[in-house]
């Protein structure tokens, strides 16, 4: 008996179009891993303060990401003083791919506005 096929990674595109708060903790966790405050105050930083994450709704979005591969649970972090009880994450190869896949998206979306003058054009 043959074995059976595998099955094809998912492109990252099929994974598109992302949702508002998983594109921010994908492109927050681009720079560093993260745990889940530290995404958090990242978040509230970028936003100047207009996107304030509540825990239980952070770690539902963590929770979704890594179902679907995007992230993982990275190696132990220890500083002095860090909690033990704190889980950082990361972005995985695949979870990068969907990240600058779903950057495109916006970009040609973005140009889309400002081909249809909603909003002028970006400089360089």
């Amino acid at each position: 008996m043959a074995p059976a096929p595998r099955s094809a990674s998912p492109q990252p595109e099929a994974m598109l179009p992302l949702k508002s708060i998983e594109t921010l903790i994908l492109t927050m966790l681009a720079a560093a891993d993260r745990h889940g405050y530290g995404i958090r105050q990242d978040i509230l930083e970028h936003s100047q303060g207009q996107i304030e994450l509540e825990a239980g709704n952070l770690y539902r979005h963590i929770r979704r990401l890594e179902s679907k591969s995007l992230i993982e649970p990275a190696p132990l972090h220890r500083a002095s003083g860090d909690d033990e009880r704190r889980i950082y994450h990361r972005l995985t190869p695949f979870g990068r791919r969907v990240l600058a896949a779903e950057m495109l998206r916006l970009r040609a979306l973005v140009r889309l506005a400002e081909a249809r003058r909603i909003i002028a054009p970006g400089r360089a």
